[in-house]
């Protein structure tokens, strides 16, 4: 028995116990090692006409003896390699292989060394028979773990390696013999190898019916378990739709097709290969905190992570796919990637390769894209906003908002594209829909004049016009605003004149209000309504509703400065002049119910219910 050339125990316990956190990725493992023997006995045979071309990995369940059996013909190893690749924890040949032959550096992920150690995870004793190509003797290598291992003179006809585990026995943690059913080998070979370019096969059971009559008799057949090339690494233009649908049903169990797909090669700092898709629905759990976001890596065929949440930012997490990456560094577990700066330059090709897909759709099938936007727009709008708008320049132009003249979602490009000459505001409303809106009285004065106004339905969207500020040199400019800059000189006159001749009455209806509002004055915005509640200073009356939703969450006590406007054109106001005179009391009680009135419009609860209707009632009894 000769021992581990390291700390054996310590360390290998913990390569089994610590790196690796889940068990069933010792088959990925030895399968990504065969495949690694057999591309170096690939790259040997375009100079060597005697090799194999024949190549292939076998698995071999044995529920009698319970072992399972991973072969390969591949390269193989001689006895020195055996100690130098098995008998040092650690060492690889795969990274010396890769060193020596850097044109075929990027088929190889295998460069650690301690991947085939994962198989002590699920066996208690290991057997290695491998046979170098070239030598005529093969050796087998057997351990039962940390106490080290054995080496002897062995038989095997051809070049390559036969990895034969001895599972454990069952425990409280796992049943090992899970291992050797056909269904879950075919399950993680398909979960985690799908994508190895050679051939996985297995003998597997099946039944047909007799020649001779209506029964049914049982035979084996081999089988190849895995699909070999990709999708992603086909050309694009041999791929139907119905087999990017097919794929995409089968890997992300959405059975509606996608609205877009997305199928590129990338070359630059890093090459690699991305399928992406825009579902056509957002998932039911999508807004809520437990949604997931990421992407599906691989790194040549083999699936490394399930969901690599760091290559999509949160704006464009509602995308789905693969990203196929040989050039990363991986970690030595395989289980996450090694270099940050790898990662982050992956996730700026995608990212760009997203942006510039989706501005493609925008332009040339926006009918597909207003799907997508119905569905996933409030994300792209929270990516303007997020991180004090450091993205906003690459957004703006993607983000929709229904326009009051074209009746339906249009961009920001589009209403700067036919803004009135001279106009130099893009001027919107808020509420909760566009219906809503539209019955809005401080609309009324825009929409005379004609001016297309957009309605901002969603929480964020003011947010997102406030971090813009403007597009196109046009700024922002709310429906709420005090002065919207449509009046004339004579127009403010006559409302400065009106304003000072009525200013005891608006001191009067601001002091019954108790502080509710900043201001009461005469309205420039109101034709055929009497009132409305607009607001002054950075905070709107939306504004206000978001941050009272967010209260209970971190107490943010954020108000808009009211103000009640009255219409001095409006029969109402003439009333309130006239019992100004003669009725003050009258007159606070009107203040209060079109104060209320006002809230109700606006979509705020009514601050006292009780008292509310009673004055209405009041009111309307004399």
């Amino acid at each position: 028995m000769k021992q581990f050339k390291t700390e054996s125990k310590r360390i290998l316990d913990l390569m089994i116990n610590s790196i690796y956190t889940n068990r069933e990725i010792f088959l990925r493992e030895i399968v990504s090692n065969a495949s690694d023997a057999i591309d170096k006995l690939h790259f040997l045979s375009l100079t060597d006409s005697k090799a194999d071309k024949d190549f292939a990995i076998t698995l071999a369940p044995d529920k009698g003896a319970r072992t399972l059996t991973i072969a390969d013909n591949g390269v193989g190893m001689s006895r020195e390699e055996l100690e130098k690749n098995l008998g040092t924890i650690a060492e690889s040949g795969t990274f010396r292989f890769k060193k020596d032959n850097e044109a075929e550096k990027n088929e190889l992920i295998g460069q650690f060394g301690v991947g085939f150690y994962s198989a002590f995870m699920v066996a208690k004793k290991v057997e290695v028979l491998s046979r170098a190509y070239g030598e005529e003797r093969a050796h087998l290598w057997i351990s039962e773990g940390s106490e080290g291992y054995s080496i002897a003179e062995a038989e095997r006809e051809n070049s390559g390696t036969t990895i034969t585990l001895h599972l454990k026995d069952k425990d409280e943690d796992c049943d090992y013999a899970k291992y050797l059913e056909e269904y879950e080998l075919v399950s993680l070979v398909k979960k985690y190898s799908d994508y190895i370019r050679y051939p996985i096969r297995m003998e597997r059971a099946k039944s047909r019916k007799k020649e001779d009559g209506d029964e049914y008799e049982s035979y084996k057949e081999w089988d190849t378990l895995n699909s070999m090339v990709p999708i992603w690494r086909q050309n694009k233009r041999s791929v139907k739709k119905e087999q990017y649908d097919e794929f995409y049903s089968a890997k992300f169990h959405d059975y509606t097709p996608p609205l877009k797909v997305i199928h590129a090669g990338i070359e630059g700092t890093l090459n690699f290969s991305l399928l992406l898709f825009i579902p056509a629905k957002a998932p039911y759990d999508y807004f809520s905190k437990d949604y997931q976001k990421g992407l599906q890596l691989y790194s040549n065929g083999v699936l490394i992570m399930d969901k690599c949440a760091d290559l999509l930012p949160d704006y464009f997490g509602f995308m789905r796919g693969v990203v196929d990456c040989g050039d990363i560094s991986l970690n030595i577990s395989r289980e996450m990637l090694q270099q940050d700066r790898q990662l982050r330059s992956l996730a700026q090709g995608v990212e760009k390769r997203i942006l510039s897909e989706l501005k493609k759709l925008l332009d040339k099938d926006r009918e597909t894209y207003d799907k997508m936007f119905a569905e996933f727009g409030v994300t792209l709008k929270f990516g303007i906003y997020n991180n004090y708008g450091m993205k906003k320049d690459d957004l703006k132009d993607l983000v929709l908002f229904y326009s009051s003249t074209e009746k339906k979602p249009v961009t920001l490009k589009e209403y700067v594209s036919r803004i009135r000459e001279g106009q130099d505001s893009i001027y919107y409303a808020c509420g909760e829909n566009a219906q809503q809106i539209d019955r809005n009285p401080k609309t009324e004065l825009l929409k005379e004049k004609g001016f297309e106004i957009l309605y901002l339905t969603d929480n964020v969207d003011e947010f997102v016009l406030k971090v813009l500020d403007s597009y196109q040199d046009k700024k922002f400019k709310s429906a709420d605003a005090k002065d919207l800059g449509l009046e004339t000189e004579e127009e403010k006159d006559q409302a400065k004149k009106e304003a000072e001749d009525n200013k005891p009455l608006f001191d009067f209806m601001k002091e019954s209000l108790s502080g509710a509002v900043k201001e009461v004055r005469l309205s420039n915005r109101l034709k055929s309504n009497a009132f409305c509640l607009t607001a002054d200073g950075e905070v709107s009356l939306e504004m206000e509703k978001v941050f009272k939703q967010m209260q209970g969450k971190n107490g943010m006590p954020v108000e808009a400065e009211k103000a009640l406007e009255l219409n001095p054109a409006h029969p109402l106001f003439e009333k309130l002049k006239r019992l100004f005179e003669t009725d003050k009391d009258t007159v606070s009680k009107y203040a209060k119910i079109l104060y209320n009135q006002s809230l109700v419009t606006e979509g705020f609860p009514v601050e006292d219910p009780g008292e509310f209707a009673a004055l209405v009632t009041e009111v309307l009894s004399n």
